[in-house]
């Protein structure tokens, strides 16, 4: 039986799109978007059949819970297109590998703007709840919106610490399915990797937590992919994080 309790962790460390927010559709989306644009102009130009980006398994494989040109980098090279990686200054929409996640970036801030974040009211509660016992709590994302979305949810003074796509640039860390940024993250919060606990939905993010040796790495299945998260490293999976309110 699982608890969260301050004997055993000092930390809780939780990804954001699709454990504290309902974001994950929104980059899904967007990922979707982008990439058939650019796919159905490629297969025009080439004389060739347009296959589009695949929700249901080019998301999870290639660009879930990734820094977002690692995203891109990623899901090319599983079509075997090789583009130039250009500057992180691209126009969104050039064709390079910046310029494309810069045009995955626009959408997504277009549906931020749009008023498209809400939260998993569960999570919310968990949070304060972790607070309340004195749990600190950190946000680990390899968005580079944080800030954008915490605030439009409402909850940007819930956490003690916060790790996003800016920071992981700016300390030279590598992305998940690496454990730097939990690692980051925990460092911050002056938690031990033992003592701290890794909440996260995405594969990348999970085998991330188990890399860190974190002493445990919770995986949200959202979408019935527990056997995944197990075996990409998650020592628990809940279907929601009310499971854990009641034994925290």
């Amino acid at each position: 039986m699982l608890m969260i309790k301050h004997e055993r962790y000092d930390a809780v460390l939780f990804d954001l799109d699709g454990v504290l927010t309902d974001t994950a559709q929104i980059h899904a989306s967007s990922w979707k978007r982008m990439f058939d644009e650019y796919l159905q102009i490629r297969a025009r130009h080439a004389g060739e059949t347009f296959r589009p980006f695949d929700i249901a398994t080019d998301y999870p494989l290639h660009v879930d819970g990734k820094p977002r040109y690692d995203g891109v980098r990623d899901f090319l090279h599983a079509r075997r297109i090789d583009l130039p990686e250009g500057s992180p200054e691209d126009a969104p929409g050039t064709e390079t590998v910046c310029g494309l996640g810069n045009r995955k970036n626009e959408l997504v801030n277009a549906a931020i703007a749009a008023g498209g974040v809400k939260t998993f009211p569960a999570s919310v509660a968990l949070v304060r709840r972790l607070r309340e016992n004195g749990i600190k709590c950190a946000v680990v994302t390899s968005s580079r919106n944080l800030a954008a979305v915490l605030e439009a949810a409402g909850i940007a003074d819930l956490f003690d610490a916060m790790v996003d796509g800016n920071t992981i640039t700016a300390l030279g860390l590598a992305g998940k399915p690496a454990p730097d940024a939990f690692l980051q993250a925990a460092k911050a919060l002056g938690a031990a990797p033992e003592r701290a606990v890794v909440v996260e939905d995405a594969l990348s993010g999970v085998e991330a937590g188990a890399k860190g040796r974190f002493g445990l790495v919770i995986g949200v299945a959202r979408h019935g992919d527990g056997e995944q998260l197990k075996q990409h490293g998650a020592h628990l999976v809940v279907a929601d994080l009310e499971e854990l309110i009641d034994r925290t």
